[in-house]
Parts: C-alpha cells; structure tokens; sequence
C-alpha cells in the first residue's frame, strides 16, 4: 500500500507479469456482458491504435541528456556531441557569461555529477546476486545504483524500520542517502547474497565522519552485553537481559569514549501470514510461504534507554539508571545522539497512535529525563515523510521540522534546553525535503513547494534560507517541476524541470542566487506532435469547500473528436503518504493506452494527500474511506463544464494497492457517480494490511478501522466491478481482497474476480491483467463487446 507496483530499471530488472500465464486461474462470479453488442468503441483499430501505441511513439521524443561534466574550478560545464565523423564533438558553456563554444577536443572527461560526491563505478560482469538494504535509521533512505560510468542511477526508497531486497551483480556499487550531500552509506555486492545494514555506523563511515575513541569492543552474548579488550579479555557488563527482554546492538558511544548508550528491547511474537503458491508447477503439489507481517493493534517491541559509564582504567561499566517511563507505549526510540563534550545523550520518541514526537535527553551524570522538543497532533504527526532532526553541535543548536502552524516548516533550537530560538521558514507554502545544511555559514538548502506564486503548489524548488529566517532565496526559476545537480564546489548547478504539458528543459544557474547562465538544451514533441500526441491538460477546480484549488490532469486520445462525448476513467490513487499526480513530463503510457479505446482518462490529488497545508492532509485521519471523493467529483463537474466532451454518466475508476481500495470505494460511498471500478491487489481493510502504513494514518486499532473497511461497506455496491489480486502478494495481504470477495457473495452482489497464481503486488499491471480491465471498462461504460 505504501507503494504502488512499478518496473524499476537497472541490473536484472524484474516484471510484474506472473511467471507463468499459461497457469492463469480466473475466478469469475459473473461475466458482465451487454444485453446487445455495440462496436461503436473497443474496435479492432482502437485496440491496433492502443497496443502499437509505443512502438510507433517509443523514439519521437527527442531527448536532451547528455553526459554533462564540470570544467575545473567552477569554468562552466561540458558535454560530448553524439553522431559519427563530427569534426569539433566537444560542448564548452561558460559559467561566466554563458559563452557556448565547440572544440575537438578537451582535457577533463565527462562525467555526471553524483547526488553527493564521485564514487567507484559499477564493474562490468560479476555473479548474479542479491543484496537486502536493511534501514536502522529513522529517516528514509534513497537507493541508487552507480553505473559503469560512475553515474548514480535512482532505485526508489526504504522507509524507516524497512527493508528491500534488488537484484545485482558481484561488486556493483549501491548509495544510499537522505538527501543531496547527506550521505546513509555505500555498499559493495557480495558475490553472495548479503545484508546491507543502513544504520550511524555506516552513515559515519560514508560521510567520513570520525569514530568514537571507544575503549573496547562491546558483543551480545546470551542476551546481554560483554566486553572485549585488547587482549581478548571478556567481561561481562549486564546480567538483566534474557530471551524475552534482550539487550540489542549497536551500542552508542560518547565523544570522550568513557560512557555508551545501550537498549534493552522486549521480545514480541511476530505475526506471521501464510501465502498458498496453488501452481509452484504442473502436477507438483501447492506450497505454503509463510512471512513476516505485522498488523494494526500487533504487539510492539520495546526499546528502553540503558546508560553505561566506563570504570576508570577497567573493561567494566557502572550503569546509570534511566526512568522507562518516558519512552514507554512507543513505536520507536532512536536516532540516538550525543552532546560534544558528552554531558548528555538525546533519543527521539515516537508514541505508538503517531500523535506524539518529541526529542528527548539523558543527563549522562544523572540519568535525569528531559523532553526538549514535544511534538504534538490531534490528528497526526507525519513522522514517516516530515521527521527531520540535523543537529549544529558547534553552536549547540538542532534543526527541527514541524507542521505546527499549519505547513511543514523548520524551526531552529537550542539543544541544551529545548528552548526555541526561531522559526526559520514560514508561509503558506512547504518544506518538501532539505538538501544541505551548511553550519558555517549558517544556510540551509532545501526542496519547497507551493513557494512561488501562481505555480502549481506540487511544483518543486531549490530555495536556500539563513539560520535566522532571513535572505529567503528561491533559486530556481521556470514554471514546472525541478532537479538539479551541484558543481563540485557548489557554486553551480544544474537545473532539470518539466510538467506533464511541457518536456523537460535542462539549464546551468548560479547557486549564489539562482541567476541564468545559459539555457542548455531541452527536449522536442515536436515529431511526438506530428504523429497524433495530445499534450496531456493541467486542470484545477475548486474543492470541496468551495475555496481549496484541488489539481489534475486530463488525456485524451490520439483521435480525439472535439464534438463528441467520451465516458471519464479515473486513474486513482490517494495513498496519504504522497502527492500522487504526475508532475513532471512524462508519456503517460498507460494513461494513453487507455484513452486510445475511446475514454478520457483523469488523475486527481484531493483532499487527505500529502503535501499541502496540514488541514488538506488531515481529511484522511482515521478516514481513508474518504479517498478525496467529495473533491475529485467537484473536479469532474467543473471539467466537464468547462469541456463538455466529458460525459459524467459515464465514469469509470481505477487503481491499485491504495488505489484499489479507492476504486472499490468509489462504487460502496459514490455508486451514484461512478459506474465501474477495477481495483487491483486493494488494502480494502486496514485491519488486514501492514502495521506502519496503515497505523501511519489511521492511528491505533478501534472502531473506526472497522467503519473504513470496504468489507463492512460490501453490502452498498452499486455499478460494475473488477476484483484482482496475487495469491503471493507480500505488500497487501491477499486475504484483503478475498475477504471483500466473501462479503460481496454473502451480500450477493455481482462482479468479477480474478486470482493470479504465482504473482505479487501489483498484477494488475501485467499485460494479461491490463487488457481484462481494458475489455472490462469496454463493456461497461460502452455497453460493447471488445472486437480485437
């Protein structure tokens, strides 16, 4: 539910079709077929349109990506031409008066700019093998692959307390970090399966921060800790740990190396759920799979603080007492810290229901608890997408974000008593993430949205900002969504932006304030164009309350007739942990493959998404049956409105994980609007689904789980229906789309169901699987019968 099913590219990139379509098993309740057949859409030509759609567009955009290298001492960048018997390849831009010249040749090679700092490229060959990112951390992490040229290549996130598993080669380089010039760790692949564990050891290792002078070497063995001198001598430091309370490594060592932190953590049963692979192969007998998975109102470890001081001279410790009660009821304790002359340790709590987040110290002469930051919600604190916490141990001082005045805002701190010093942004606009943090010239770069006027509020921008709140400077410029890369020395970067109705433009700017040095290519549909494209439409509409701008966007097919009327198909997801929207140029092929069969096809961010005020985002606290419905109809009406070629009897939904469980409730809460739904591999009972995601939003087990489950709602059905699911889906119990299909049964509904052996998250786009929704929103907004 946290993520919807994509194919990610890079080494041994894996499909989401099921591994054997041969062994497809369909489960149908009921074929809804038309009472008379009608060809006039779902013809054979719009399916040859739809299906050749790639193939004859694949290679029309006309791309500007070239390798972009930095001239020495920030000169200005450089790239090579691509094309045979070119007598001058070789690009120069200067950065100091935008100067574009050709040469034959230059004495730097090209390189791009890594999202930190250079790195050891990607060998070629090596063993296939697997390497499992294991997240210890508190905030989320971002893959990337190095590539053969040293160019680092985005392979998604791992949210805090989670892991991931991705295919690889023996050798080939993986980074992690949080964010540009953040660095979480570098890791080699084993010619072995292997665990990368992203926790502060490798984060200081990466970034080349300095190890603690620990004294010796601190090992669990039978539940509790033991040192290990120089010598090979062991002592024995705890005796309170045991099977079901043991103490956890790593431990946590001061600056002065003469005290650590340790954590004595409870030992739960873990839920296990049972996947039935019906089909392992032909005449061999099913195979039950058993995995971890925890759900809402499981069980909990945890974490309590444990301070040790070393005994003068001594491989023994004198342990410090910490009151437990401060960090009981939690759902984390980490992103331990301590103070530079070692006075104090800090811990961030995060109270299970995630409407508590506060920043806590330890007196490390005393054990004494205190709270610095209390972080507090009615609703809920966004800890998964919002925690940010970059401590200034120079100036005794600590970087804080917070939704406190309604938007997502930083606040600066003084760390010895919890006292605020300022807040530091502040306005009707977001910190989306924050880049780099420069503590001696006291500036903070950072990704805002919403910040420049009359923008989309989605769109992102590079602004920097003092310590002090002033010199607020947006450094980025053009009317779309950006990326950039820093020159070596910061004192350039590279500018990327797009939207879905303008390709991508790549210019160089000066990071001192942002200013232009030269515009560097951008890409064309001008071919795209020619050959039938319809740029996708921006639309917005007010919400809801009348006042809130709620954004999507609108495509239509190639042979799109402006006199005619074309039933609407939603493409839903609304997954509160993001903004869902395209933002940035894209092809939206399934959008348009869609459309080719006679729809228009919509995407819409309402109410109960992330990334606008606090309020927008709250609609979906313990409410996710919402789903922003109330606000994607009032869009609908005003597109329809204002281009009538929308026909709103006729409307149709889609989507998957998250966005299965909308579709499905678009027909039990709005079958008065909506006419069909598929809705594939749906988290359709929060009861049923992952702990952290649905906890995240939903807060802790009660009543109102029960009242958002689409299983309760069974018995309102209206309109037609396409159930999907992977019997081994390992992200979304499959039990949550089969206890929907008993509900409907027991309420006697019509619909159709297909189970897929074999397969995982996201089925639903497989090929097989998107030409059945295909046929199905054929059928049921044409009232035709699909002529392939």
């Amino acid at each position: 539910m946290d993520e919807r099913a994509v194919t990610k590219g890079g080494p041994n990139r894996r499909s989401l079709q099921p591994r054997r379509l041969p062994h497809l098993a369909l489960l149908s309740l009921l074929l809804l077929a038309p009472a008379g057949h009608v060809f006039g859409q779902g013809t054979a030509d719009d399916y040859e349109r739809s299906a050749s759609l790639r193939s004859r567009w694949g290679d029309k955009l006309v791309r500007f990506r070239p390798a972009i290298g930095w001239l020495p001492d920030g000169a200005g960048v450089f790239w090579k031409l691509e094309g045979e018997g070119l007598a001058k390849p070789w690009i120069t831009v200067s950065a100091s008066d935008g100067e574009r010249q050709t040469h034959e040749k230059i004495d730097a090679a090209p390189s791009n700019l890594a999202p930190q700092a250079q790195w050891g490229p990607s060998p070629a060959g090596g063993a296939n093998t697997t390497i499992r990112f294991v997240n210890r951390l508190d905030r989320t992490v971002r893959i990337f692959w190095s590539d053969r040229g040293g160019v680092c290549r985005a392979y998604g996130t791992i949210a805090p307390g989670e892991e991931s598993v991705q295919n690889t080669y023996a050798g080939h380089v993986w980074v992690l970090d949080f964010a540009a010039n953040d660095l979480a760790g570098i890791f080699v692949a084993a010619s072995t399966p292997s665990d990368a564990i992203i926790d502060e050891l490798s984060r200081k290792l990466a970034s080349g921060e300095s190890q603690s002078p620990a004294p010796f070497e601190v090992i669990l063995r039978d539940h509790n800790l033991v040192s290990i001198d120089r010598n090979g001598k062991e002592t024995v430091l705890t005796k309170t740990g045991n099977e079901s309370d043991p103490f956890r490594l790593p431990v946590h060592w001061s600056p002065d190396g003469k005290k650590f932190l340790a954590f004595q953590v409870t030992k739960v049963t873990v839920r296990r759920i049972p996947l039935i692979e019906s089909s392992p192969k032909a005449g061999v007998q099913p195979v039950i799979q058993w995995i971890v998975y925890p759900k809402p109102g499981d069980p909990l470890a945890q974490a309590r603080p444990r301070l040790f001081v070393v005994k003068s001279g001594k491989t023994g410790v004198k342990q410090i007492d910490v009151d437990d009660r401060s960090f009981e009821d939690s759902w984390s304790v980490g992103r331990v810290h301590w103070s530079a002359d070692s006075k104090k340790v800090y811990c961030l709590y995060n109270r299970r229901g995630h409407q508590q987040l506060a920043l806590r110290s330890i007196d490390a002469k005393s054990g004494r608890v205190k709270t610095l930051i209390d972080e507090k919600s009615k609703t809920f604190v966004d800890y998964s997408q919002k925690t940010f916490l970059h401590w200034l141990d120079e100036s005794g001082k600590v970087l804080w974000a917070s939704e406190r005045d309604g938007w997502n805002h930083l606040y600066l701190y003084d760390q010895r008593r919890g006292r605020l010093i300022k807040q530091v942004t502040r306005g009707e606009w977001v910190v989306r993430q924050v880049e780099h943090v420069d503590a001696e010239k006291e500036q903070i770069w950072f990704t805002a949205m919403g910040i420049v006027p009359g923008q989309d509020p989605y769109h992102r921008h590079l602004a920097r900002v003092n310590f002090d709140g002033s010199d607020l400077t947006v450094l980025t410029e053009g009317d779309g969504t950006h990326a950039w890369e820093f020159s070596p020395d910061r004192t350039l970067f590279i500018d990327r932006w797009s939207r879905v109705d303008q390709p991508t433009v790549t210019e160089l700017r000066r990071s001192a304030d942002g200013s232009l040095v030269a515009e560097l290519g951008r890409d064309s549909t001008e071919a795209l164009e020619k050959a039938g494209l319809s740029l996708a439409q921006r639309f917005v509409a007010k919400g809801r309350d009348g006042k809130t701008d709620i954004h999507g966007i609108i495509v239509r097919p190639s042979n799109f007739a402006p006199g005619r009327k074309y039933p609407v198909i939603e493409a839903i997801y609304a997954g509160p942990h993001g903004h869902h929207v395209p933002k940035s140029w894209r092809m939206l092929w399934k959008q348009r493959e869609l459309a080719e069969l006679g729809f228009i096809v919509v995407q819409i961010d309402g109410m109960g998404t992330n990334w606008r005020s606090k309020s927008f985002h709250d609609v979906c606290w313990q409410n996710l049956k919402d789903g922003g419905f109330p606000d994607r109809i009032a869009w609908l009406r005003a597109a329809a409105k204002a281009h009538p070629e929308l026909d709103l009897s006729r409307v149709g939904i889609y989507g998957g994980s998250a966005g299965g469980q909308n579709a499905l409730a678009a027909l039990l809460h709005h079958g008065d609007f909506y006419r069909a739904a598929a809705a594939d591999c749906g988290c359709h009972d929060n009861r049923m689904d992952k702990i952290w995601w649905n906890e995240a939003w939903m807060g802790k087990l009660g009543p109102h789980y029960e009242e958002n489950s689409n299983v309760t709602h069974a018995g309102k059905l209206r309109g037609k229906l396409l159930l999907t699911v992977g019997e081994l889906d390992r992200n979304v119990d499959p039990a949550s789309t089969l206890q929907v299909v008993d509900a409907l049964i027991r309420a006697e509904k019509e619909f159709e169901f297909v189970l897929v052996p074999g397969a995982g998250h996201g089925i639903g786009e497989a090929p097989y699987m998107v030409r059945r929704r295909q046929d199905f929103f054929v059928r049921a907004l044409y009232g035709a019968e699909p002529r392939r």
